[in-house]
């Protein structure tokens, strides 16, 4: 059977005759279709002499059941076939990722078509006036862990990033002047993202101000600290630094420490009891005894650690720019402390704060040897035993360092706590 679109249509329409005066329903059904079969029924009620003006039960039963059965007959032919049907309902696209299970979703270890459409991010960066940024490093960064890419906006101060995976990411924008900013967002299958406008703002000054006292009055602080030292809380000890970075000495400071080193009223009685006790072994004979021998002998000590002190101390230091004092090293092994000590006799700090050989004080000892030519008897006096005498000087300032780096600094009070020198 072909199928094919139906069209009913009723009409009824009762005229009477003019001359007759019989009324005629005609009542007709066609049914209308592009190349298809036209057919037309007519019921026709026709009212003769033969027939009573009573309505016939019979005819009108007759009637209604064929108009029943042809409207039972034409109903199902309105709805489409079912091959027809199923051929209208919308197609749905399934992605080439999975096979479908039973309940409609991709197989595991697939993805939709969807999932792999590639996606870009593009956007425009502009500064506070609404000029565009040009030069600007943008960071793409992804949570996935895969690598980072850059770029940098172009002279209208664009940027994009092309053929990316869908999933969260984040931008991060930096300028030269510029605080950095960033912004975050997440991709889909396919899309396009596009950036609001990145306005950059203006870097805020971190200005970083250190408070420091100039190197000359840091240095005159510790040396007021310093000349409070003293052995057993009396006897000066002047010369000796236990501070790992202490500030060099000016000029000025270098004299300052030695003049008040021999009008310390230790040093006037050491130097007397040295003479006592040279008078007593009768050293330097061509002095004498008595009053006038001890004056003598007490003139020359005097001079001795005075002329010592100036000259290895303050004169020398000033011209080499080298530092006078000794600085306490305080850890490692004996030996090594040992060893330290034994050669500050020979080495010495610069101004410059570096290790260098100590000509101010090597230099000041057969200074001071040569002076007290002008003072000692003419039987004590010759380059052999000044050579001598500057030789056993340099001896004894190594010596000392070891009784400072072992011994003094138990019995000196008030010392700086800090951490030891490191050589």
């Amino acid at each position: 059977m072909k199928a094919a679109r139906y069209y009913l249509s009723y009409a009824s329409k009762v005229r009477k005759s003019p001359d007759s005066g019989v009324r005629r329903s005609s009542p007709s059904a066609h049914f209308l279709g592009v190349g298809d079969i036209v057919t037309t029924v007519h019921f026709v009620k026709r009212d003769s002499s033969k027939e009573t003006s009573q309505p016939n039960f019979r005819s009108w039963v007759n009637s209604a059941g064929r108009l029943l059965w042809l409207i039972l007959w034409v109903l199902p032919c309105s709805f489409p076939p079912p091959a027809l049907a199923q051929s209208q309902q919308p197609t749905t696209v399934q992605g080439t990722g999975g096979t479908p299970d039973a309940l409609g979703k991709p197989a595991s270890g697939g993805a939709t078509g969807d999932q792999q459409l590639p996606a870009s991010i593009s956007g425009t960066i502009i500064d506070q006036t609404g000029a565009v940024s040009r030069g600007a490093h943008v960071r793409l960064m992804r949570e996935d862990q895969s690598p980072k890419q850059e770029a940098v906006s172009g002279e209208n101060g664009q940027f994009s990033f092309a053929n990316l995976p869908p999933g969260p990411f984040q931008l991060t924008i930096n300028s030269a002047g510029f605080a950095t900013h960033s912004i975050s967002g997440i991709l889909h299958p396919g899309e396009a993202y596009l950036a609001p406008p990145i306005m950059l703002t203006l870097a805020t000054a971190v200005t970083d101000v250190q408070v420091g006292v100039p190197q000359a009055e840091l240095a005159e602080m510790q040396l007021k600290e310093q000349e409070k030292q003293r052995v057993i809380g009396f006897i000066p000890n002047f010369y000796v630094s236990y501070l790992p970075d202490a500030a060099p000495l000016a000029p000025k400071q270098k004299f300052e420490l030695a003049w008040k080193t021999m009008i310390d009223p230790i040093t006037f009685l050491s130097v007397g009891v040295l003479a006592g006790i040279e008078q007593a072994s009768d050293d330097f004979g061509g002095y004498g005894q008595g009053a006038q021998g001890y004056a003598k002998r007490y003139g020359a000590g005097y001079a001795d650690a005075f002329a010592g002190t100036f000259v290895g101390g303050a004169i020398l230091p000033t011209l080499l720019k080298q530092d006078p004092r000794y600085f306490y090293k305080g850890t490692g092994s004996i030996r090594s402390r040992t060893l330290y000590a034994l050669a500050t006799a020979l080495i010495c700090k610069g101004d410059n704060k570096r290790w260098q050989p100590n000509y101010s004080s090597i230099l000041g000892s057969f200074a001071s040897g040569g002076i007290s030519y002008l003072y000692y008897p003419a039987a004590d006096r010759g380059a052999e035993l000044l050579v001598q005498n500057s030789l056993l000087s340099i001896a004894e300032n190594g010596i000392a360092g070891v009784f400072q780096e072992f011994v003094v600094r138990k019995f000196t009070p008030h010392l700086p706590k800090r951490p030891p020198a490191q050589p």
